[in-house]
């Protein structure tokens, strides 16, 4: 039996760390999974580009979930990925593996072992839990977690992980921009983000407004300077057309929203700032999901 997953990263228009309350959306660069059941009893992992720390405990948390003992197990499940997420840039890679890790494994053990099957949010949960244990995120992510899992637009809060709005997001380009060298000095220091909550919580009330692209400009402006990141690059989109730039969770990718008529503008615009990558991809609103074929060996797509 095998199972194929795809989850895509998504990118901040509210960071969470500061009140609490955040928000995000999908964007088309992804993990893919595919996994199956194996006859010897191991949890075999073939990856050479993401956590396999973090898959692990999805899976554990998974065997927690139905009370099985992982060393009673006379079965076992085989795990290969493919990934064009960027690592620890702020695009939920670490959700997008933990939403992709646990669904698949959650239908591979349910069907097999004929279990009920779980839930939307009881997959999310469960990867989040997975990611707060590998200490892969500050505030368990619950915004990065549901744009990653349901693709477009959600606003939530994650203290309570609920669900505030969800939606789909305009179709439109999104442009990358990955600083080869990024300014961010140090560790997050939370007690220095919280000083400017009374900001944030101006930008996440936008958000509610629906006013997405304003609140992203603002929560990117504020994360940017407190993180010491180079705002100009997000001033540079702007200025050559975007619909909203700015830094994208806690850094280094900055994200531009554009039109099919500024997409070479901002492109032109950003070549000439340090040197760097620039990523073109697309606003996702389908979410983590099933496929039927394993695509292999896809790159990011990049602007000749």
């Amino acid at each position: 039996m095998k199972k194929i997953v795809q989850s895509p990263g998504s990118a901040t228009i509210i960071n969470a760390m500061a009140t609490g309350f955040g928000s995000a959306f999908g964007i088309s660069l992804n993990n893919i999974i595919d996994a199956e059941i194996i006859d010897k009893p191991n949890i075999c992992i073939s990856d050479i580009n993401a956590d396999t720390k973090l898959m692990y405990h999805c899976i554990d948390k998974v065997l927690n979930y139905y009370n099985i003992n992982r060393d009673e197990l006379d079965l076992g499940i085989k795990i290969k990925t493919e990934s064009n997420v960027p690592l620890g840039s702020g695009l939920s890679s670490s959700s997008s593996i933990s939403n992709a890790v646990t669904m698949a494994s959650s239908a591979l053990i349910s069907e097999e072992l004929n279990l009920k099957p779980l839930n939307d949010m009881e997959i999310i949960n469960l990867a989040i839990n997975a990611s707060i244990d590998c200490g892969v995120t500050i505030t368990g992510s619950f915004d990065d977690a549901t744009a990653s899992y349901f693709g477009g637009i959600l606003i939530t809060d994650n203290t309570n992980r609920k669900i505030i709005l969800h939606e789909n997001m305009d179709e439109n380009n999104i442009l990358i921009y990955m600083p080869n060298k990024p300014s961010l000095s140090g560790s997050v220091d939370l007690d220095r983000i919280k000083l400017f909550s009374p900001l944030v919580s101006m930008a996440f009330q936008k958000a509610c407004e629906r006013d997405f692209y304003d609140a992203l400009n603002l929560n990117g402006l504020i994360y940017g300077t407190v993180l010491k990141f180079n705002n100009q690059i997000a001033v540079e989109a702007l200025n050559a057309g975007a619909l909203a730039s700015g830094l994208s969770g806690s850094g280094s990718a900055y994200v531009a929203i554009v039109t099919d008529e500024y997409v070479d503008d901002v492109y032109d615009a950003w070549s000439f700032l340090e040197e760097g990558e620039i990523i073109k991809t697309s606003v996702n609103n389908n979410g983590t999901k099933f496929l039927e074929w394993f695509f292999s060996n896809f790159n990011f797509k990049k602007i000749p």
